[in-house]
C-alpha cells in the first residue's frame, strides 16, 4: 500500500508536467487523455475535454506524483487542487478505509469498478480532504 500526491490543474497539465519533469531531471511520462477512454453510454464529452491530459505519473525521488486536468469547466482553485491517492492491492481493506472516511465525509464518486481498476473512488473527508482510491495489484502490502 502506498499514499501518493495527485495534483489537478485547470487544462494545463501538459505543460505543468513538462515543467516538473524537467526541474526533477525524470523522464517525461505517457499521457493518457480524456479522448482515450471509452465511451460511455449516455454521456458524451465536449469536444475541448477530449485533448486535457486524464492521467499522468512522474517518478520524483522515489516517490509517484499524479496529475490530471480537471474535468469540469468549473476552474479548480489552488489550493483545492491536490488530493490525496490510496494505492493498495487490498480490496476489502481499501472498501473499509474509503467507507469510514465517508460516513462523515462526502462521496463523490462511489468505491466501484472503472476500466482501470476493480476498485476506484473518491472520498472528502470531514476535514476537507479529498482522497482517492485506486486498487492496485502491483502495490505490496
Amino acid at each position: 500500500m502506498s499514499i501518493n500526491v495527485y495534483m489537478i490543474f485547470n487544462g494545463n497539465c501538459k505543460e505543468a508536467v513538462g515543467y516538473y519533469a524537467t526541474i526533477f531531471g525524470t523522464e517525461p511520462p505517457e499521457l493518457s487523455r480524456f479522448g482515450d477512454m471509452p465511451p460511455e453510454p449516455g454521456q458524451d464529452m465536449p469536444e475541448e475535454m477530449k485533448a486535457r491530459v486524464m492521467h499522468a505519473n512522474l517518478n520524483i525521488h522515489g516517490s509517484a506524483v499524479m496529475f490530471s486536468d480537471a474535468m469540469t469547466n468549473e476552474p479548480i482553485r489552488f489550493g483545492e487542487n491536490i488530493n490525496v491517492t490510496v494505492l493498495s492491492n487490498d480490496l476489502t481493506k481499501m472498501k473499509t478505509e474509503f467507507n469510514q472516511l465517508g460516513q462523515d465525509g462526502t462521496v463523490h464518486m462511489e468505491l466501484q469498478e472503472t476500466f482501470w481498476s476493480p476498485g476506484y473512488g473518491i472520498v472528502e473527508d470531514k476535514y476537507g480532504i479529498v482522497w482517492m482510491f485506486n486498487h492496485d495489484d502491483t502495490q505490496t502490502s
